[in-house]
């Protein structure tokens, strides 16, 4: 840690010195506001927020499946479906908070609010479980179970509802704000930027592994009122961390609705769509850049040409002054038109990030079960592995290669390849999936094998939920490691994807889209249980999913999963190559090729005339 700490250091001071720099330019030419930029300074304020925030969360919703089916004597297809159905609801709201945030209150202001509404959210549920009344009777085995009474559940749902609007903007904003906090115009805060969305997902897989073993343990077995209250207890610590360092932060203002301005180019495209392209497109179209803007001039570039017809002047059109269009909603710029289009092509990618979460909502539900009725014994001792803790062997995958990546993969990879991370954000992302798909065949054959036994060498230990298999639960550990190594390529590429691709004005926007992504993968593993759930039902075979997985084919559907997920590889390939990366080189080519064309065209034209 003291060569992390070091490292730090000389970054810090490195981007200082060229902020000082440009400070003294900037200073030089207009009168703006000189932006302090502390980089690494403010990170154990904003990172140390993030890892007890996550401690909060993840030790409550980690554990819930269990909760919900043991405390609330809910059976486990309903659990599951409302697990899916929460986890979708809230990362999809992440959207709106996002937007909110761009667009009114800033992601200081969304995060202040945010992380109060956590706190009260995971109060409530702990509530559910200290006081007798909030929470159905103990069930005792082989007894007829009590459901959970409409007051119950609406308590209950009250708690998840604050959980769901705080993350609705801490979410989308943590990140944002924490690259917000280094200088993007030096190449020592380009590093930083990079290097912090590493260091972000280690620190977050850190309290992963803490939630998923210490405090899950205690909500097993010792208490759950204890179990809940400490994640309570946690988020207001978090909270208090925060606001310890609000002087020191770099607080973007909001510059208004960014949908607007998407909006108005398809609403100008859709009113010129009779108009025809001029034949030397570039230099044709109405081509300004806001003076004040805070996203990058982009160039021209042929994907979704359709749209370059609100860019194109008519006689109607008229100018201001300044060069800006008097009607937005009649004329539009390119530079307009190119950012609608930079967020049209990561939405094809967006697809297939869907797709491939549908991987880990498996190895986050359905594997507790798998987990329940496998041998949790450590040796011959009597200490039980709590269902629910197994998903840290995930994290131990995360959490040991990030920092390998980062300090030997990428620095290797960017000698081999001369690039900046070693290879492409989209190289990442693939690879990722492809581990994926590996993780869904060993987690057919693992549940096989497990199924097999619990049916022919059973413990001889009954449960609500069926017999204990006597293969070890430590078996389940392969298929999580490469879920592991999946979520290290694919979740950190996809973060800082969207955060590059996406125009600065909308950056909380773009981790929002991270998390619907999630929120997608949630609704539509609901639906495959939910569709295979009933169809098997009625088969001869019988049912896949049902109460006692023994009696179930729960390896055909993770082989489903893993078809699914060979599709969709195949699909990101072709988006991949398709793909264009905003204001690269491609780009320019293209720009290029535009121009040449122009030039050629007027040249063809002056030897007309002669």
């Amino acid at each position: 840690m003291n060569t992390i700490g070091e490292r730090n250091t000389k970054r810090e001071t490195s981007e200082n010195e060229e902020e000082s720099l440009l400070k003294n330019e900037s200073s030089a030419t207009d009168g703006d506001p000189k932006i302090n930029y502390r980089g690494w300074k403010v990170m154990p304020f904003i990172i140390g927020n993030e890892i007890f925030e996550k401690l909060g969360a993840i030790g409550t919703l980690s554990n819930l499946l269990v909760y919900l089916t043991t405390v609330f004597n809910l059976e486990n297809i309903a659990a599951t479906n409302i697990i899916n159905i929460f986890n979708g609801s809230t990362n999809f709201g992440t959207l709106l908070g996002a937007f909110s945030s761009d667009t009114y209150f800033g992601r200081y202001n969304t995060l202040a609010f945010c992380i109060v509404a956590s706190f009260l959210g995971l109060l409530v549920i702990q509530l559910t479980a200290a006081i007798d009344k909030l929470h159905p009777p103990h069930c005792e085995e082989n007894t007829i179970c009590q459901g959970p009474t409409e007051g119950q559940m609406t308590f209950l749902k009250t708690g998840l509802g604050l959980l769901m609007i705080g993350a609705a903007g801490v979410r989308p904003c943590n990140l944002a704000f924490g690259a917000d906090q280094f200088n993007p115009n030096t190449d020592s805060g380009k590093k930083g930027i990079n290097s912090f969305f590493n260091w972000y997902f280690f620190t977050f897989t850190v309290a992963q592994m803490i939630s998923l073993t210490i405090i899950v343990y205690i909500q097993s077995n010792v208490s759950w009122a204890v179990g809940l209250g400490i994640p309570a207890a946690l988020m207001l610590l978090s909270s208090a961390i925060f606001f310890m360092g609000t002087k020191m932060y770099v607080k973007v203002k909001p510059s208004g609705s960014p949908m607007t301005s998407i909006v108005q180019v398809i609403v100008v495209a859709m009113k010129k769509r009779r108009l025809k392209l001029p034949e030397y497109i570039y230099p044709s179209l109405f081509n300004y850049v806001a003076p004040k803007s805070m996203n990058s001039k982009l160039p021209y570039t042929y994907q979704f040409r359709f749209l370059d017809k609100a860019a194109i002047m008519t006689p109607q059109d008229q100018i201001n002054p300044n060069g800006s269009a008097v009607d937005p909603w009649n004329l539009c710029s390119m530079q307009q038109v190119e950012e609608v289009k930079c967020l049209l092509r990561v939405l094809p990618i967006w697809v297939s990030a869907i797709l491939y979460y549908v991987v880990i909502v498996q190895q986050h539900t359905i594997l507790v079960f798998q987990a329940l009725l496998s041998d949790r014994r450590i040796g011959q001792s009597a200490f039980l592995i709590p269902g629910a803790s197994y998903y840290v062997f995930l994290m131990i995958s995360v959490a040991i290669w990030l920092p390998v990546y980062d300090r030997k993969v990428m620095p290797l990879l960017q000698r081999l390849t001369g690039k900046e991370g070693g290879i492409t954000l989209l190289q990442r992302m693939g690879i990722g999936i492809f581990f994926s798909i590996l993780s869904m065949l060993v987690s057919a054959m693992v549940e096989e094998r497990r199924r097999t036994l619990a049916l022919t060498q059973p413990l001889g230990v009954e449960t609500r939920k069926g017999a204990i298999s006597s293969m070890s639960g430590l078996w389940l550990i392969p298929q999580l490691t490469l879920a592991g190594l999946a979520e290290a390529f694919m979740s950190v590429a996809q973060v800082e994807f969207y955060y590059k691709q996406f125009p600065e004005n909308m950056r909380s926007i773009a981790g929002s889209l991270y998390y619907c992504a999630h929120a997608g993968s949630s609704y539509l593993s609901s639906l495959l249980i939910s569709v295979i759930h009933h169809i098997t039902a009625r088969s001869e075979t019988g049912n896949w999913l049902p109460e006692d997985l023994n009696k179930g084919r729960l390896d055909n559907f993770y082989r489903i999963i893993a078809v699914l997920e060979i599709l969709n590889l195949a699909y990101f390939v072709l988006c991949a190559r398709w793909y264009r990366y905003k204001g690269t080189s491609s780009s320019s080519i293209e720009l290029e090729k535009v121009t040449k064309q122009s030039e050629r065209g007027a040249n063809g034209a002056n030897h007309s005339s002669l």
